[in-house]
């Protein structure tokens, strides 16, 4: 329930369609493509043309890259055939913020906002490119990508004293983790992966690789597009009759060195943002009953549970592995139900990194307008709103953004 007297956002932005391609590894198609592609089928949804926009937000991390295209600005003009205002971002959240600034400011009424990456055209190199996301220190000194996921995970199980039977629990947990995403990929046809794996693959995987984390710990490389349509309060009405409003945002940033952080066992952006988010959009924490969390490894969502209030500190792993013993589609913590990353996360559903944070919406607007087909959360009560991290780097800038039907 919206708090009385809280300060909400004003003019508050609404999503009036949304649409996305089906994430992979897709050789065949350009980008434009794809783009193209989640674009039509948010345009058929709300009914809207090219010429309506008035402006566009898109984002992606190699293109530069991966496509050899630079000034991505023109290459949407080019896809759109418009010449209206647009800006270029890194991540699908940052995209939305500016847009959503926009709208409030009263600039623009109606903007389009989407995500595209190509990650699987430089196969060969891009776990080299992805070290771009991470400190130099850490490049240079040979470490992976996974790196600091396994780091966190050691700060994290020594932090809180977690050794011999519950450390043995707190490492199915995350492999439930993983099986759970896979469970919900299953029902979503857009997923990458759409097959169930086991607790026992995950551990297995682990132990060919002789590492805390293995293969099934973590989100794969992925192609992919996603967009939504987002207008003004009033105009949205023209489009559509279930708009789903952007009720609170924030970001935060912390130090693009992770050994340099205060805190190595929590993502501090995600709490600061998560916090700002809700006073803005004036609703309690437990209002919230749908997460879609930025699970670029098992870790990941475990330790964000906590970072957004959800679990307490040093807890989060228990409630996962005592949900999931019997797992009934949600997680139970302190007798309430909460429905996390329904889509597959991007463990499942796939990490075209400049895409990704739009699946993440694509899947809240679509579970909060009832429309999520087999996988549609069924909630003792009304389902009114829901939540999305996305985290740009390994946790160096976090968006959170709070949509609700009210």
């Amino acid at each position: 329930m919206r708090k009385k007297g809280a300060k909400t956002m004003q003019n508050r932005p609404a999503i009036v369609a949304a649409g996305r391609t089906k994430f992979g590894e897709h050789y065949e198609k350009e980008p434009e493509k794809l783009i193209e592609e989640a674009w039509l089928k948010a345009s058929v949804e709300a009914d809207i043309e090219r010429k309506d926009l008035e402006a566009c937000y898109l984002s992606d991390y190699f293109l530069p890259i991966t496509n050899k295209l630079g000034l991505e600005e023109g290459f949407l003009s080019e896809l759109t055939e418009l010449h209206v205002p647009m800006e270029v971002t890194r991540s699908f959240g940052s995209a939305l913020s500016n847009a959503c600034n926009a709208i409030q400011a009263g600039k623009y009424n109606v903007v389009l906002v989407g995500g595209i990456e190509k990650m699987t055209d430089r196969w060969d190199k891009i776990r080299d490119d992805l070290m771009l996301l991470e400190d130099p220190w850490s490049y240079y000194a040979g470490c992976t990508p996974e790196a600091n996921h396994e780091l966190m995970l050691r700060a994290y199980m020594k932090e809180y004293g977690i050794t011999g039977d519950d450390a043995e629990k707190l490492n199915i947990a995350l492999a439930q983790i993983s099986v759970k995403n896979h469970l919900h990929g299953t029902k979503n046809e857009y997923a990458q992966y759409q097959r169930k794996i086991t607790v026992e693959q995950v551990i297995n995987a682990r132990k060919e690789a002789r590492k805390p984390l293995g293969l099934y710990d973590y989100a794969p490389i992925s192609d992919g597009a996603a967009i939504i349509i987002l207008t003004s309060e009033d105009v949205a009405k023209k489009f559509t009759d279930k708009p789903v409003h952007v009720l609170g945002s924030s970001s935060a940033t912390d130090y693009l060195t992770f050994p340099a952080r205060e805190d190595l066992t929590h993502f501090l952006v995600s709490e600061i943002a998560m916090k700002n988010a809700l006073k803005t959009a004036g609703v309690n924490l437990w209002d919230i009953q749908i997460v879609e969390l930025y699970d670029q490894s098992t870790v990941m969502e475990m330790v964000s549970l906590e970072d957004l209030g959800f679990c307490e500190r040093g807890k989060a792993w228990r409630s996962i592995y005592e949900s999931c013993q019997d797992y009934k589609g949600y997680y139970e913590i302190e007798g309430r139900k909460v429905f996390v990353n329904m889509n597959g996360g991007l463990k499942a559903d796939g990490n075209p990194l400049g895409a990704t944070g739009g699946a993440q919406v694509f899947e809240v607007v679509r579970q909060l307008r009832g429309e999520a087909g087999e996988r549609q959360v069924k909630s003792d009560k009304e389902l009114k709103y829901g939540c999305v991290l996305e985290l740009e780097g390994f946790g160096t800038k976090g968006y959170v953004y709070i949509l609700g039907r009210d």
